[in-house]
């Protein structure tokens, strides 16, 4: 099995929210890209809830993203899998990313989501207790194609919470 290093954050100063996802999958480690997946629903929802074009060049969605004060990083910072799956994930080989620190540095963050379960279960098991304030945690549906049990809107609908 590999050992899959993840992205850094993309975050501005002055970001109040932290979305989290679990690990980058495949499509999106080979493109060096944050949901890279083309069925992905991330960009194509956030995008419609902050106002800009989800098939924008990266860059540009990655500036609308951080200029809203949304930040986006992953719980794992690396691990060993084989495929996508957060269920390929191995267990033992999780490193998850320093929110503490993280955190300190960006004080403003009051809100985190996660995409999906195993990204809040991995951070809640892993990156809790924080030193301090813990902002408020929340859990949303996985935007991942994998997640075929709810539809397209229904997503949307759950990821309305992100907005202030």
């Amino acid at each position: 099995m590999l050992r899959l290093q993840a992205f850094p954050p993309l975050v501005a100063p002055g970001a109040h929210t932290l979305i989290l996802g679990s690990m980058p999958g495949s499509a999106s480690l080979a493109a060096h890209a944050y949901y890279a997946h083309p069925r992905n629903a991330f960009w194509p929802i956030v995008g419609e809830l902050l106002g800009f074009t989800a098939d924008a060049p990266y860059a540009e969605r990655v500036r609308a993203l951080t200029a809203a004060g949304y930040a986006l990083w992953d719980v794992l910072g690396a691990c060993r899998r084989e495929g996508s799956l957060d269920s390929a994930i191995d267990p033992a080989s999780l490193e998850v990313n320093d929110f503490a620190t993280f955190l300190t540095q960006h004080p403003g963050i009051e809100r985190i989501f996660f995409n999906g379960g195993f990204a809040e279960r991995s951070f809640r098991r892993h990156a809790l207790p924080l030193p301090g304030r813990t902002p408020a945690l929340t859990r949303l549906p996985s935007t991942s194609p994998a997640n075929a049990s709810l539809t397209l809107d229904d997503k949307r609908a759950a990821w309305r919470a992100i907005l202030r």
